[in-house]
């Protein structure tokens, strides 16, 4: 499928700048590519917020007076598309499902991300995706949420390539070459901080009023 932008959706956000958190980008032993970002307080969101965020991403909401994809009002430049494509083995976005994800970093569609991940953890503790090839893992992003008085203390690390001597010989230069280049991994740095600081806009009232409508149907019945 040719994706293409959607129109971006002008919600006033001033999102976080690149500055606003400590990152890293390193070059592993073998190759493979890592970074990493230690991200400004979360404010207003806990960490059982976040989690159910990542549980119930697929539908629409209600966002100032206009219904659109969850998944768009995440990042409302860069996101495109997002489906569960496997659910988990007991149903729904939990632990051996699979998320496709499509976005394209910094609203470039050169640096467009067409990709489907599994589920390997999800909890209030932090979740893990990953994606393999020939049984090797080629792909891994891991986010830890930490209680924190104000909210919760986001940390992210992404891995791109294997550290093994396969991944040193073949799939990391493919990798890096054709896939997930040194600018566009850099990119992404950019745009999970963005993503990640925008859950303060509109996480909280969106849980809440998620919460009370869970209440209300357990209450009619």
């Amino acid at each position: 499928m040719k994706w293409k932008l959607p129109a971006p959706r002008g919600f006033g956000w001033q999102m976080k700048t690149l500055e606003s958190a400590e990152t890293s980008f390193t070059v592993l032993p073998h190759g493979s590519y890592e970074a990493c970002i230690e991200h400004g307080i979360i404010k207003g969101c806990t960490p059982e917020m976040i989690e159910w965020w990542f549980r119930h991403i697929g539908g629409d909401m209600e966002y100032q007076g206009h219904i659109y994809p969850r998944y768009l009002v995440w990042h409302p430049i860069d996101h495109i598309h997002w489906a569960l494509v496997k659910t988990a083995p007991g149903g729904g976005a939990r632990v051996g499902a699979q998320f496709r994800i499509v976005e394209a970093f910094n609203g470039n569609i050169k640096w467009l991300v067409d990709t489907i991940e599994e589920v390997v953890k999800l909890d209030h503790t932090g979740m893990r995706l990953r994606k393999q090839f020939l049984g090797l893992e080629v792909y891994s992003l891991e986010h830890q949420f930490i209680p924190h008085p104000q909210g919760t203390q986001y940390i992210s690390r992404m891995q791109i390539g294997s550290e093994t001597l396969l991944g040193r010989c073949f799939l990391n230069p493919f990798i890096h070459r054709f896939i997930m280049t040194e600018t566009m991994t850099r990119a992404w740095l950019k745009h999970n901080i963005e993503e990640v600081g925008n859950f303060e806009y509109f996480l909280p009232a969106l849980y809440e009023k998620e919460q009370y409508k869970k209440a209300k149907n357990q209450f009619s019945l």
